[in-house]
């Protein structure tokens, strides 16, 4: 039976699929927001889990061999927009546009960590508040600034400002019960897709009009990335999740 993966559309999860279809993995096309559930469900055997999510899947999914998505400094597609400095939010309302839970969870750690601050409200656009946090493509489609906003923060960047570590946005976890050999597929496919990240530019790097990024864009934003688990990013992993055990509840 083939094994089935999720697949995340956005720009800077393209690279983990490259190899996939040719070894005969089905994709299946998830939103972020939404993978964990198709996890548990079964729809799906193995995907990118934003990391906050990835800690609630832990009874039932194990981390597929250290790969991840990680900013080492700027994330570029995971931002907050605010109409008043960062320092200022403490109890202001956040609409969270298309952002996961992960962006929004560093968001709030780092307005507690940075400013002693602290905001549980939360809206939907076009719902009136402060600021809005947006990732993914469509924080892409927004990344030269939004009207009516004069802050813009790239939340990556703030973190690795107050860490001088990389935040690691999502981690590739499998089903407990998949068996070794479709696991071992699923890993050495992420392999061959990353290996050789020249090969993986050349395939990413025509022009995305509906993202309005020309090549040299693409490149430059796939490069601020890293996709394997190191020191660092482990580190960065338990240092956050302290941070979130700390969050009023």
């Amino acid at each position: 039976m083939a094994i089935t993966v999720g697949r995340v559309i956005d720009l800077n999860f393209e690279p983990f699929y490259i190899d996939m279809v040719r070894r005969g993995i089905v994709l299946q096309d998830v939103s972020l927001k939404d993978i964990p559930q198709a996890l548990r469900d079964g729809e799906i055997d193995a995907g990118p889990v934003s990391l906050v999510d990835s800690f609630a899947l832990e009874d039932i999914c194990v981390p597929v061999a250290g790969f991840c998505l990680s900013a080492s400094n700027k994330a570029g597609s995971n931002l907050l927009y605010s109409k008043k400095p960062l320092e200022e939010l403490s109890g202001a309302t956040i609409a969270t546009a298309t952002a996961d839970l992960t962006t929004r969870k560093l968001f709030q750690v780092l307005l507690a960590q940075k400013h002693n601050g602290s905001t549980d409200t939360f809206v939907s656009l076009p719902d009136e508040h402060d600021a809005f946090v947006i990732s993914g493509d469509d924080a892409l489609r927004r990344r030269r600034g939004a009207r009516g906003y004069g802050h813009r923060y790239d939340l990556g960047e703030v973190w690795h400002a107050m860490t001088s570590l990389p935040f690691v946005f999502a981690r590739w976890m499998a089903r407990k019960e998949l068996n070794e050999n479709d696991t071992l597929l699923v890993e050495d496919t992420l392999y061959v897709g990353l290996e050789d990240g020249v090969d993986s530019l050349f395939h990413l790097a025509d022009p995305k009009d509906h993202l309005l990024m020309m090549a040299r864009d693409i490149v430059e934003y796939i490069i601020g990335y890293r996709y394997f688990v190191g020191l660092s990013e482990r580190k960065s992993i338990e240092l956050f999740r302290e941070y979130l055990a700390e969050l009023p509840s």
